[in-house]
């Protein structure tokens, strides 16, 4: 459920997940403070001293389960995103990025949107395969597919997993569109199947740099890559041909809101060719979440950031209104958007964005004879 932050000092306000947070020494390395239980459970956990001891906290561990899916194409209709299908080979996400939207789609699982969401993993070894199958059908009509729209594709066990390679290994058999959005400098690692793809405009990566400041990325998103990374994948992505665009997401006001700019200029300089924004979304329990982030990092700005957030959201902590709620409304939003339109402009990112082909969509005749 969405919750109103209160108006008052920060320092005036409760944590409100503080029943459910969990020992800062148990979750280092982690975004999350708190660990609530999902919104379809039917009980509520709630941790207190009772007076007896205790055992020492065991630190958080990844724990990967296999998952096994009926179909990796997921679709959808929503006016105001540029693709009607998207992949992605996990769920959860290991990068521990505390403002990620798809943190409350763990519920479905029975699963908390907090620690388990970056801890509690699931993969779906048999991705490549059913996309080979789905591809095959002969009713399927060619139309960009976007890979990691919940949870980064190139996240830390993809190293292991390297499911997102077995996917991208099959759009290129096909000769189908993809476009790709990571904050890891893993991506470089498919340069040989990404330059493939670019030769015949198939493919653009989409790179989120969320902030330039390394002690503010660690604690925003404290398992995805150094921003200095994103930059030299950005660079050499593109001096291998393949179209980047940069995202500065999310906007987080008086927190990152000052650097769009300074990203927009260092990912331009390293080659990028189109550039985007998203303002902090606050769906469902990641309001809660947040506010509780801010509480334990940065107490003293708490009260102004969601006060912001709000302005921008209709007086709402989210509004999931098509058209706003990737950008919001509003004097605060509206000077977010010139602000990003100016610094394309004065930095000479080109006004067109590059549309991906799908003409060249064509089922392997190897393939055909196994259906």
């Amino acid at each position: 459920m969405e919750r109103e932050p209160s108006d008052k000092d920060a320092s005036d306000v409760p944590r409100r997940l503080s029943a459910t947070t969990r020992p800062s020494d148990t979750r280092r390395g982690r975004g999350a403070t708190a660990n609530p239980d999902g919104r379809f459970e039917a009980t509520r956990r709630e941790i207190f001293d009772d007076g007896w001891e205790m055992d020492a906290p065991v630190r958080l561990r990844t724990e990967v389960t296999a998952e096994r899916a009926r179909t990796i194409i997921t679709r959808n209709t929503s006016p105001d995103i540029s693709f009607d299908r998207s992949i992605n080979p996990y769920r959860g996400c290991e990068h521990g990025c505390v403002y990620c939207f798809a943190r409350p789609n763990h519920a479905y699982v029975g699963l908390s949107p907090g620690l388990d969401f970056e801890t509690r993993l699931f993969r779906k070894p048999e991705a490549a395969k059913l996309l080979t199958a789905e591809l095959s059908a002969p009713g399927y009509r060619a139309a960009t597919i976007a890979l990691g729209t919940a949870t980064d594709p190139y996240q830390p066990i993809e190293r292991e997993h390297r499911l997102t390679r077995g996917v991208l290994e099959v759009l290129a058999r096909f000769r189908h569109p993809v476009g790709i959005v990571t904050k890891s400098n893993l991506v470089v690692r498919d340069l040989d199947l990404l330059t493939d793809l670019a030769r015949d405009d198939l493919v653009k990566v989409a790179v989120s740099v969320t902030t330039l400041d390394p002690e503010l990325a660690r604690r925003l998103e404290p398992r995805a890559p150094h921003p200095t990374k994103r930059l030299e994948a950005i660079e050499r992505l593109s001096a291998a041909g393949i179209p980047v665009m940069v995202i500065a997401a999310p906007v987080i006001p008086s927190l990152n809101d000052h650097e769009i700019e300074a990203i927009l200029a260092a990912a331009r300089e390293r080659g990028a060719r189109e550039a985007s924004h998203v303002l902090l979304r606050l769906p469902l329990e990641l309001d809660a979440l947040v506010d509780d982030w801010f509480a334990e990092h940065y107490p003293g700005r708490r009260a102004h950031v969601m006060s912001l957030v709000r302005q921008a959201r209709g007086g709402r902590a989210y509004d999931a209104e098509y058209g706003h709620r990737m950008v919001g409304a509003g004097p605060y939003a509206d000077l977010i958007v010139r602000r990003m339109r100016l610094a394309r402009r004065r930095l000479g990112y080109p006004e067109e964005r590059l549309k991906l082909r799908t003409d060249l969509f064509a089922r392997p005749t190897a393939q055909l004879s196994l259906f």
